[in-house]
């Protein structure tokens, strides 16, 4: 058994035995991993306190001879507690966890590990709209999943046109012509700063409110 230390981001905590809690984390260079916390649950535990929800949390772990780990120490090194002062932020904030933790169970990615460390990040940015937050967040999330919006090209292979009117055809994974389509050349424009900018930049471009609803809506489709 050795021990060693990481950055880590809480997934799921769940209480085993009396007070000890099995806690899956991700990490930046050994990916979804999980270790237990002994004695945990008591009131004069030394790790509860290193053990947050909406965190960055810098654990110490003894590797054992199966797959559970034992952790030794715990402290936060960030903690994102603003995101508990507003409710919708919140609630993504746990989806966002439970959209990483699936995606971790069949892909080993390090980039996930600092995605859910941006998005939480931006969540805990009370300035801007938390709606911007869960968009930056599901792009890069199909992104990196590979199924990321084609924001090029039609359906037809044409680069996509300003004074068009599109819909989205979820087949083909393309924007197609559409008179009676929903999203506009507007809409195409936050799509494609949200895929690489921070919501506080997203923040300062007029007329969000009249798109980013649609976009928040085609960035959950193809997500799911």
């Amino acid at each position: 058994m050795r021990p060693f230390s990481t950055p880590a981001i809480i997934l799921r905590r769940t209480n085993y035995g009396e007070a000890d809690r099995i806690i899956n984390v991700l990490t930046p260079e050994r990916g979804k991993i999980s270790a237990i916390a002994k004695g945990v649950r008591k009131p004069k535990s030394k790790l509860a306190g290193g053990l947050e929800l909406f965190a960055i949390c810098e654990l110490t772990i003894m590797e054992g001879r199966g797959e559970l780990g034992l952790i030794t120490s715990a402290r936060l090194r960030q903690f994102f507690g603003d995101i508990l002062k507003d409710y919708d932020r919140m609630q993504f904030a746990y989806e966002a966890i439970k959209l990483i933790n699936r995606a971790a169970e069949t892909v080993s990615e390090p980039e996930f590990y600092q995605l859910l460390a941006d998005g939480l990040t931006w969540l805990g940015d009370l300035k801007t709209d938390w709606r911007l937050s869960e968009l930056c967040f599901r792009l890069r999330l199909t992104a990196i999943l590979g199924r990321g919006l084609n924001l090029l090209t039609d359906a037809a292979g044409q680069k996509l046109q300003a004074d068009k009117i599109y819909n989205y055809d979820f087949v083909d994974n393309a924007f197609y012509a559409d008179e009676r389509g929903r999203f506009t050349s507007d809409h195409i424009k936050l799509l494609r700063l949200a895929s690489i900018k921070s919501p506080a930049i997203l923040q300062q471009v007029s007329g969000l409110d009249r798109v980013i609803d649609d976009c928040v809506w085609l960035a959950r489709t193809i997500e799911s």
